[in-house]
């Protein structure tokens, strides 16, 4: 097994090599396409709440600081201390500006199949936090991301799957079929 110190370098120079290639939003589908085996089902029968139960296992196997608020509405989740930004800053490499979009280029495509929204905030490159909020309905989706922006958050530093909108609306009326 490669040590987690190994694994983040190793991914930092792999997400370097395809950016330069224009190969990287394809190795984020890829990978999207991975975690469906460890969560796509979970997704889909649990909503939120199965966001929150695979959450809570990264929470520990990861050892990060992670606060899981779950709401009526939505899921708010702030990462205090991502360990995986965190090794990549203390790396003897130069760390990839763009390694964050990771999170949002493998778990977009995952979350708008699971007729989920997911709004992130970044909020800087070279910090180990950012906050997110995953809910099923887009009114809220499309607020949070106005408050994000109203902020002071820069546009480039927030995601979201809203422009899929209609996609992610057609999949969580399938998922909410008995």
């Amino acid at each position: 097994m490669i040590p987690s110190d190994h694994f983040v370098r190793f991914y930092n120079e792999v997400f370097k090599f395809l950016d330069e290639r224009g190969g990287l939003k394809d190795y984020y589908e890829e990978i999207s396409r991975h975690q469906e085996f460890h969560c796509l089902d979970l997704f889909r029968r649990k909503g939120l709440k199965g966001v929150v139960e695979y959450y809570e296992k990264i929470r520990k196997e990861e050892n990060c600081i992670l606060d899981l608020e779950l709401r009526d509405d939505c899921l708010i989740s702030r990462m205090a201390c991502c360990p995986s930004l965190t090794k990549v800053l203390d790396n003897d490499a130069e760390p990839f500006l763009k390694y964050c979009d990771h999170c949002a280029g493998w778990s977009i495509p995952l979350y708008t199949k699971c007729g989920i929204y997911y709004v992130q905030d970044m909020i800087d490159r070279r910090k180990p936090a950012c906050r997110s909020v995953r809910t099923e309905s887009r009114e809220v989706a499309e607020r949070v991301r106005r408050e994000f922006l109203e902020g002071g958050s820069p546009p480039e530093l927030v995601n979201s799957n809203l422009d899929d909108w209609q996609e992610v609306e057609k999949n969580k009326s399938e998922r909410m079929k008995p």
